[in-house]
């Protein structure tokens, strides 16, 4: 079949246009592909896909094999999603369970921070085996939350009652420390020379942890009482946090030790889930604004785009080129949305 392009279409049409005769023949023809180019401007960038009802989807995870794992926290259960066909697996992870974060790790299997159990959770992506390694008996209650892998490949976790934690899966050695101020570890990252942070939400800091002595050092945001919840790094290291009491995106650099901060638009957003995308550009969760907020660092402008559904809650973002991965706890979906669509490649 003969396949033109747009530009060599619109050229014929002109000719037309200037030859004088059958020119409504040329203006149907723009007509036409102006048409379809408008109709392919205005194709929404979110695609939904349910999950079962009650699951409560928290965190959301993306793997190389083109799959997306979800922890499903009221139903004590994980799922995952081949977005291509529909195809969904479900594997429970027993009584009492209640699964906080999940990631994806070098193994390429699902780690998970099962708070319900007070354990850290392997979920083999081939047999769907599941494997535990509880926190220490004297451990109890930790409230787990969120996991990262380091550079050596040992996991390191946060639990909102006040501590944080290194897991070396191998050998199942496990160490776990008390963290400054008490309760708040909440979102963990690791930047690409291989430090690790944390931020602690009740505690309104930004701890960077000694790997060798586990030892955290307190960083003070600008604003006190921000309420930093997640955070990530970018590709030169910079690490950047989600205020949700201040409604605020802030970046510290190690380098200098100085921070930035940006107010999300609206009367009054709550910043939540954060990401920050191959291109450096940072997505957020505004729930004040049930909406997906999109921060270019080099111009500082925002971008907001409404939800495709009330009170959707999302909690936590992940993402692969072209596309930030949602989970919306609100309304038992995931969502996908297109990051190509707001201005970012995704080749």
């Amino acid at each position: 079949m003969l396949k033109m392009t747009r530009e060599q279409v619109v050229a014929i049409a002109t000719r037309i246009l200037e030859s004088g005769p059958a020119r409504w023949m040329a203006m149907a023809l723009l007509s036409a592909v102006l048409g379809i180019s408008a109709v392919q401007a205005q194709t929404p960038p979110f695609e939904t896909f349910a999950v079962p009802a009650g699951s409560g989807p928290h965190d959301v995870a993306t793997s190389p094999d083109g799959t997306v794992w979800y922890t499903a926290q009221r139903k004590g259960a994980i799922g995952r999603l081949d977005p291509g066909t529909g195809k969904m697996d479900w594997v429970p992870l027993g009584d009492g369970a209640a699964p906080h974060g999940v990631i994806i790790g070098p193994d390429r299997a699902a780690w998970i921070t099962e708070g319900g159990n007070n354990a850290i959770v392997r979920v083999d992506p081939k047999t769907l085996a599941v494997k535990r390694f509880p926190l220490p008996s004297d451990r109890k209650d930790a409230n787990l939350n969120t996991a990262v892998f380091d550079k050596r490949g040992h996991l390191w976790f946060t639990g909102q009652n006040g501590i944080y934690g290194e897991l070396e899966p191998a050998s199942g050695r496990m160490r776990v420390f008390d963290a400054p101020r008490g309760r708040g570890p909440y979102g963990i990252c690791v930047t690409p020379d291989g430090n690790l942070y944390f931020a602690s939400l009740a505690g309104s800091y930004l701890g960077h942890i000694d790997q060798a002595s586990g030892a955290a050092q307190v960083i003070e945001p600008p604003t006190p009482n921000q309420g930093a919840r997640r955070v990530w790094a970018d590709s030169k290291g910079h690490v950047w946090v989600s205020e949700w009491t201040a409604g605020k995106v802030g970046r510290y650099d190690p380098a200098t030790r100085q921070w930035k901060e940006w107010r999300l638009p609206g009367k009054d957003p709550h910043a939540y889930a954060i990401f920050v995308d191959d291109k450096d550009i940072v997505w957020l969760s505004d729930w004040g604004a049930n909406a997906l907020v999109r921060f270019d660092p080099r111009t500082e402008r925002f971008d907001v785009v409404t939800l495709p559904q009330q009170q959707a809650n999302v909690r936590q973002m992940m993402g692969r080129r072209g596309e930030v991965w949602m989970a919306a706890s609100g309304t038992d979906h995931l969502l996908r949305y297109r990051s190509a669509a707001a201005g970012t490649r995704g080749d």
